[in-house]
């Protein structure tokens, strides 16, 4: 198969979705891989390296012109002219972003597989949980950031001052993003309340992270802590849907000013009614005096680490998908659970449900 790897565009974006070792791992197997001249050099992987691999070096127009486009952000605007029935891998986060680009998959007949719905046989988003680990780490140490009064912040420090901690984390959802925030910011030295509503979650989390406090979430016991936290972790998921918003503007207000707000769930729409998508290039915003960090691409700061630990966890679907084509589609559960868009409907139900499109809905089998 002939597989494309575009230069990201969005702000501030230097991930690739492909290392040169996951390209000759390809080219090994017998396929073609299109590589846009620049594509790895925000991570490190030089043009060289890639040809040294085995790939050739295009331009967007040769790497978007593949049966087989792997990317690692959705495509903007300026790209939606290159959509055109192909098969695209890559995050789509299609209830979260512009409505545009559905209208530009479906209307194109791209069939569209996301990572973050791709499932494996325990029901686990394992294309999802690098990215989300680097996010979570991120909004530890984020949130700390700009808890710091030159940066906007309340001037509350995350970390031990002689054996006694200092500053209070509320993490909302205990999942991949949340348990990774958690240990960091405890590894910082806070206090750290984790919200969710999994027992068995909690009792992992206990096991792994004792100085964490894991508690059932509700609006209530979230809100009751509001007004002593320095920093709130939104890491609220629902694969493919929009994330709740779990936190109202009401409950915003009962924040101090000077405190954060770092929602990671913004990729899926946000799980804070106040939050809005901004980018590595501008950060934040305030409402009622409490900072608001909601970059939809937050692991695009480490590219490095980013690009390495998704072309990990992609390679063995990628190659998969390379080999079987679209037939691996229908044959494969995981990558069947992975399609969004495919022959001009959407063809996963929570997106259908988070976008308000039931009717433009079709199950995938329904297609083949």
């Amino acid at each position: 198969m002939n597989i494309g790897i575009p230069t990201e565009t969005k702000n501030s974006e230097s991930r690739v979705a492909l290392t040169p070792a996951g390209a000759a791992a390809l080219v090994a197997d017998g396929h073609s891989v299109q590589v846009q001249r620049g594509a790895g050099d925000g991570a490190g992987f030089s043009d060289p390296e890639y040809a040294t691999a085995g790939a050739t070096l295009t331009d967007a127009a040769g790497a978007w012109g593949c049966e087989l486009v792997v990317k690692v952000k959705e495509p903007l605007a300026a790209e939606y002219g290159y959509l055109d029935g192909q098969m695209l891998f890559t995050y789509l986060h299609l209830a979260g972003v512009d409505p545009a680009l559905t209208e530009a998959l479906l209307a194109s007949r791209t069939t569209g597989i996301g990572y973050e719905t791709v499932r494996d046989g325990a029901g686990h988003l394992p294309l999802l949980a690098p990215m989300s680990a680097i996010a979570g780490n991120m909004a530890a140490t984020v949130g700390a950031w700009y808890l710091a009064r030159p940066h906007g912040g309340i001037g509350v420090q995350l970390g031990r001052v002689l054996g006694e901690r200092h500053g209070r984390v509320l993490v909302v959802g205990d999942g991949v993003v949340g348990s990774h925030a958690a240990a960091s910011a405890a590894a910082l030295g806070a206090e750290v309340i984790v919200y969710g509503i999994d027992p068995a979650h909690g009792q992992a989390l206990r096991q792994t992270l004792p100085q964490v406090d894991w508690r059932m979430s509700s609006p209530e016991a979230i809100g009751a802590e509001l007004a002593q936290a320095d920093l709130l972790v939104g890491a609220v998921l629902l694969p493919g849907d929009r994330a709740p918003h779990l936190i109202s503007a009401d409950m915003v207000r009962r924040m101090r000013p000077g405190t954060v707000i770092v929602d990671v769930s913004i990729d899926q729409g946000g799980c804070v009614e106040t939050a809005r998508p901004t980018s590595h290039s501008d950060p934040v915003y305030t409402v009622d005096g409490v900072l608001h960090y909601c970059v939809t691409n937050m692991p695009g700061a480490y590219p490095r680490t980013a690009t390495v630990a998704l072309t990990q966890a992609t390679l063995p679907y990628l190659k998969r998908l390379a080999t079987g084509g679209r037939a691996a589609l229908f044959e494969d559960p995981a990558l069947g659970a992975g399609v969004n868009t495919h022959e001009g409907y959407l063809t996963c139900q929570p997106v259908a449900h988070g976008l308000n499109l039931q009717a433009r809905y079709r199950s995938l089998d329904s297609l083949a």
